[in-house]
């Protein structure tokens, strides 16, 4: 028994040592997706909610740098679109006299840690040096960008040459490139920068950069190139003793006339004072501005793979917007230039609610940006002959119609004026700002309610229908009384007469007739009809679905189950990834967990992009990130499974709906008290 008992023991210390020796992971795979194949690849961004950053698998190469409001015609007879700004984002390094490229180097990995908001890349070269690059989109700083480098000897001295470049779009038309050498006193601060006017000359961009060293040691003498009209550099060579290692940074701004009117002088004030601040305390400031977002997070236990998923996409949400800004979010952010970078229903109905609950002032710079066009959206009310405001389908910087006139969406996709006005109403829901509401929210509400009364037309039986419109379901175009606009209308008349009587205000007694008696059309077996005239195609997407949620019309579980397993069949693989969000959402209401999980994965999984995950628009589709997706599926976690409504009493919680699987949901929002749900 003795020898047993000491066996036992022995086991135990054992085990003990060796658990003491293991090495944790080198990574948190619920902040950090690491890849390590090139093949097949699709970036993310870095973001500051103005500037959008795609790296690359190619070391120390932004392919390119997106500008957040900067429009322009892409040819003279083409259609606005998002600008890429300058790229200043680029270093090239040799190391012993041999340039490194891709197809060099071994070892190769990328880090994208989402709480810190840094691109990693590090690989080997030869056997010669480990090189990491680590790459911010300033938060703090939100034209400007951090490329911090270390390369460290193995086991012979090597020596480098660094340079970095700046290259300019070919489309844009050339005005200076230049190294320049500015002192005050005694300070050196050098300077590359390339000055540019966008395609049609309406803008004048500019970027300017400059490495920073270690203040400790002494800074490499500094040359430059900008012969090359497209492409300018500035360099320096140094040595590295065997396993000794060399740092240094690479950082610049990028600014336009639209937002400057001298951007070439705000350029470079940018990038001297972070040539004379420290790059740590840049660093640091950035790190503590990601982390007060962080504050509001989705944390699941029990499923790995959904935590990384939703915190991805939790992450560019955060990373593509920014408070104060008075700004919205394109469907694919700033990653790319997709639909031109305009701004959509998505960015109400889709993207808005996530960042509704847990940063309101995120929020409110989607609701500013609405506001602020609102004298442009009265104009194209007038000009096709209604009252009111009348929103475009597809809007830039102006606030007038951006749809490529061809597109039916951009004259008939109508219900885009309701869906700005309920975003409004939920604004003050969850926040209760009266002022906000009388001075700001209200004036965009009732013009949005005014405008639906005089686009409804009268039936002889006393109905009201909205006739020639594109609902939600882009595949049916030109129809009469699509469910999703009539009952998109119907909700913010409902919402405008609360509105008013929160001010004391008299509504207009049309408002109420016309939301009261809005027509809506019903199979024989009572399925709701999708329009006057559906007759079972297919659809693109949630169109009658999305009565049930978010606009909360239908009600009943009858209704809902008949709606829901008469359309989820018919919705195309092909369509956009958050209809099937909305259905997940509802069995997550109706209390059918498994059904929900099923469809909160199909709304995304087909859609994700090696090597990180990021959103395709559609599973046969190759261009994220898809935002839209992203605030689909973030409401199927929060207002599915988390069980949460928005109401006029404010966000409450009832019935959350928990995947088998899942042990806990928590739904942390900064300032309250943690949204805890556990599966028993």
């Amino acid at each position: 028994m003795k020898q047993i008992q000491l066996l036992i023991l022995f086991c135990l210390l054992a085990g003990f040592s060796h658990s003491q020796q293991v090495k944790k992971p080198s990574h948190d795979p619920g902040w950090e997706i690491r890849a390590t194949e090139r093949e097949n690849y699709t970036g993310v961004a870095l973001s500051n909610g103005r500037i959008g950053l795609m790296p690359s698998e190619q070391p120390f190469i932004t392919n390119a740098i997106y500008l957040n409001n900067v429009y322009d015609k892409e040819s003279p007879l083409g259609d606005t679109r998002l600008l890429k700004g300058i790229n200043f984002a680029n270093v090239t390094l040799s190391i012993d006299g041999e340039p490194i490229t891709g197809d060099i180097i071994n070892n190769w990995s990328q880090t994208l840690n989402m709480k810190e908001a840094w691109m990693s890349t590090s690989f080997v070269f030869r056997d010669k040096a480990e090189v990491t690059c680590r790459t911010y989109a300033l938060r703090q700083m939100p034209y400007a960008a951090l490329m911090d480098i270390t390369v460290k000897a193995m086991s012979r001295q090597v020596e480098i040459k660094a340079e970095g470049v700046i290259k300019r779009p070919a489309e844009y038309t050339p005005d200076t490139s230049a190294f320049r050498i500015l002192k005050d006193a005694e300070i050196v601060m050098p300077l590359l920068q390339t000055i540019a006017f966008s395609p049609s000359g309406k803008y004048r961009l500019a970027s300017s950069a400059s490495f920073l060293f270690d203040q400790t040691t002494s800074t490499p003498q500094l040359t430059a190139d900008t012969k090359e009209s497209a492409t300018s550099k500035a360099g320096f060579t140094v040595k590295i003793p065997a396993g000794g290692s060399y740092k240094f940074a690479w950082a610049g701004a990028a600014c336009t006339s639209k937002d400057f009117n001298d951007p070439q002088a705000e350029s470079e004030r940018m990038v001297i004072y972070l040539l004379r601040e420290k790059k740590e305390n840049i660093i640091e400031r950035h790190k503590r501005e990601w982390a007060a977002l962080w504050k509001s997070d989705i944390v699941i236990e029990g499923d790995p793979v959904s935590q990384q998923d939703v915190r991805l996409a939790l992450y560019h949400l955060y990373a593509f917007s920014a408070p104060g800004s008075r700004l919205s979010i394109p469907p694919m952010g700033l990653s790319s230039q997709n639909y031109n970078g305009h701004i959509f229903w998505d960015s109400e109905l889709w993207m808005f609610p996530p960042l509704l609950v847990f940063h309101p002032e995120m929020a409110r710079a989607m609701l500013d940006y609405r506001y602020d066009r609102l004298p442009k959206a009265r104009q194209k009310a007038a000009n096709f002959g209604y009252k009111g405001a009348m929103f475009p389908w597809e809007s830039d910087d102006t606030g007038e119609e951006a749809t490529p006139p061809w597109a039916l969406t951009g004259t008939f996709e109508h219900h885009i004026t309701a869906d700005v006005g309920i975003a409004f109403w939920n604004y003050y829901r969850v926040t209760n700002n009266k002022q906000w509401l009388m001075e700001t929210g209200y004036p965009v509400i009732k013009e949005v309610a005014d405008f639906w009364v005089s686009r409804a037309e009268k039936n002889a039986d006393g109905s009201w229908s909205i006739n020639n419109v594109v609902g939600a379901n882009e595949f049916a175009p030109n129809v009469d009384d699509n469910a999703f606009t009539n009952g998109s209308a119907k909700a913010v008349l409902q919402f405008a007469m609360k509105a008013a009587a929160e001010l004391g205000y008299a509504a207009p007694p049309l408002w109420k007739e016309v939301s009261d008696n809005l027509k809506f059309h019903y199979f024989p077996n009572g399925v709701m009809k999708e329009h006057s005239r559906y007759a079972g195609e297919r659809i693109k997407q949630a169109d009658v679905n999305l009565l049930a949620y978010p606009l909360e019309l239908v009600t009943t579980e009858q209704q809902v189950t008949a709606d829901l397993e008469y359309y989820q069949p018919k919705i195309a693989e092909e369509g956009p990834a958050m209809g099937h969000s909305i259905l997940s959402i509802l069995y997550s209401r109706l209390g059918h967990n498994k059904q929900a999980y099923e469809l909160f994965k199909r709304s995304y999984e087909p859609n994700k992009r090696p090597p990180f995950g990021a959103l395709s628009e559609t599973a046969v589709q190759n261009n994220p990130y898809f935002c839209t997706g992203a605030g689909g599926m973030l409401q199927a976690v929060i207002f599915g499974f988390g069980g949460l409504h928005l109401t006029d009493q404010g966000l409450i919680r009832s019935n959350p709906c928990l995947p088998d699987h899942w042990k806990s949901l928590t739904i942390k929002i900064a300032g309250r008290e943690d949204i805890r749900v556990v599966n028993e």
